[in-house]
């Protein structure tokens, strides 16, 4: 039976059910409500919290591309000042390398390569397995005798072919090092008669020159007699020095400063001689002349034109047997020249002047 109203204020019991359902749905409501409230707090605190990470995450990658390119800095740096390092290393150590010397009376009296001669050890091999082939029990059961006999014949056919092979090729090898070793001997008589064609083939296969050359410096030769070789060489002026001196600061950043002249010109004076010794050192290593008068070329400026041009800044005469008694690796090479019958100017604050050329006649004087 349902609830009633008595008049008294008291609710019927319909009315009562609808009010505490109403309550329910209410409560119901806000705690939906507050359920997507705090979902929603949450998921501005984690949007807020990824921000914050992205942030952090940024300055990091700001960091670390920064410091990289720091690295990098430094590292180029380090480059640059190895490079001039070794420039400047080149430039001051070109005297001290040469290659091997040619002993051409040997080589001409040297035997000729010795011809090979026409083996069959494969075929023998082969051959002596064929006839120490002895079929087992398991052979003869299971009826492998021939095929295993077979193959021992055709390994000794398939022999036969690479010993005709082998020598085949090794004719091929034999006769081109006969002809390489009749080349050289002939080289060596035409070397020995002083022919200047000769001498040319033999700078021109060795290019014992070529890293001067790197470093800026053109040679010429002319055999002036069967003993005395000429060379002129023309050095790439001053431009083959660093005009700047580069190190490294306490931090690893690069200091470039500008080369005082005297340091500069003391480099380029070296240079000069060094090459003039390198390149006796090479002639005397690949051919059998006994002096070389060397000429050294050079860009200098002309203060009544004011223009460079090229002049002859060293001239020297140098005698083997002086040069092979040097020690290369302890020596200045500028001081060197005083070994020599040599011709040269230079101040330390203006480098080279032009000087005259030494002529072979000056030798006997």
């Amino acid at each position: 039976m349902g609830w009633y109203y008595d008049g008294r204020g008291g609710a019927t019991r319909a009315t009562r059910a609808s009010n505490l359902a109403a309550r329910r749905l209410g409560h119901d409501i806000m705690k939906g409500l507050r359920h997507l409230e705090k979902v929603k707090r949450q998921r501005e605190a984690e949007q807020r919290r990824q921000e914050r990470q992205s942030a952090i995450k940024m300055r990091e990658l700001a960091k670390e591309s920064k410091l990289r390119a720091k690295m990098q800095e430094l590292e180029l740096a380090a480059y640059e000042v190895q490079v001039y390092e070794n420039r400047i290393d080149c430039l001051l150590s070109v005297h001290k390398e040469c290659g091997e010397a040619w002993e051409w009376s040997l080589i001409r009296d040297s035997q000729p390569p010795v011809k090979p001669e026409k083996l069959n050890d494969n075929e023998c091999a082969a051959k002596l397995k064929l006839s120490q082939f002895k079929p087992t029990l398991c052979d003869k059961l299971f009826r492998r005798v021939r095929a295993k006999q077979s193959a021992l014949e055709k390994a000794v056919t398939e022999s036969k072919k690479t010993d005709v092979l082998n020598y085949q090729n090794a004719l091929s090898e034999y006769s081109e090092d006969y002809k390489n070793w009749q080349s050289l001997v002939d080289l060596s008589k035409q070397i020995i008669a002083g022919n200047i064609e000769a001498y040319t083939d033999v700078i021109d296969m060795e290019r014992p020159f070529d890293d001067i050359s790197e470093l800026g410096s053109l040679i010429e030769f002319d055999l002036l007699d069967k003993f005395i070789m000429g060379v002129t060489v023309h050095v790439n002026s001053e431009k083959a020095i660093p005009s700047e001196i580069k190190t490294l600061s306490k931090t690893g950043k690069l200091l470039s400063k500008k080369m005082p002249k005297t340091k500069f010109y003391e480099i380029y004076q070296d240079y000069v001689c060094g090459c003039i010794l390198r390149i006796a050192r090479e002639l005397f290593a690949i051919l059998p002349v006994q002096t070389v008068l060397i000429t050294s070329i050079g860009e200098l400026f002309d203060s009544q034109t004011g223009h460079t041009q090229q002049e002859p800044i060293l001239s020297i005469i140098i005698s083997r047997n002086i040069l092979e008694n040097l020690n290369f690796d302890t020596l200045d090479p500028s001081d060197s020249m005083s070994n020599f019958l040599c011709r040269m100017k230079f101040q330390k604050t203006r480098g080279f002047a032009p000087i005259q050329i030494i002529h072979l006649s000056e030798l006997n004087n």
